[in-house]
Order: structure tokens, then sequence, then C-alpha cells
């Protein structure tokens, strides 16, 4: 049986290597993916306590953030498409001339 602890620490990890693609890398399509593994670690989180506490609470939550994360893939697909037609790169160093 895996422990609450184990969940949190591979929680954690994801969160990690989420943070660590969003900081690093300036390709926005690898920063959209951090992101996704970034929201997937907090719906591990949810879940491991929703079933330590035996309340569907945290599964119906989870629920609404996947839904929310497929609004943000695809609005953020749409203007990285967007983006790459009218600029060539999808380089978030190259797009700094887009600031107002």
């Amino acid at each position: 049986m895996v422990s609450l602890e184990q969940y949190l620490i591979l929680s954690l990890l994801l969160f990690a290597i989420g943070a660590a693609g969003v900081i690093v890398r300036r390709n926005a399509l690898i920063m959209l993916m951090s992101v996704e593994i970034m929201l997937n670690s907090v719906n591990l989180a949810l879940v491991a306590f929703s079933r330590l506490l035996h309340s569907g609470e945290g599964e119906a939550f989870v629920f609404f953030v996947i839904a929310m994360a497929a609004v943000e893939v695809a609005v953020g697909l749409g203007i990285v498409v967007l983006v790459f037609r009218n600029r060539r790169t999808v380089d978030a160093e190259d797009l700094c001339t887009l600031k107002g």
C-alpha cells in the first residue's frame, strides 16, 4: 500500500520538474507542457488527500482542474500557432517585442 507521504513526494517532484521546465526552457510549447505537469501534480495531491479523508470532494475538484487545463491548452496552442505563423518562432525570448 502506498502512503500519503509517497504520493506527496511524487507530487512535489512532478511540480518541481514542471516549474524547472517553465523557468529554464524558452520554447513556448515546452512551457505549456511544463504547466500541464504542474497541474497534474496538484491533481495527484488532491486525489491523495481525498483518499486519506475518504471524501469524494477532491476527485470532484480534480475534474474542474482537468477541464481548466484543457481550456488552457486549447487557448495556449491557438496563441502559439498564431505567433508561429507571424514570427516563425515560438522562442519566448524572441517574443518579448509583443509587450505593449
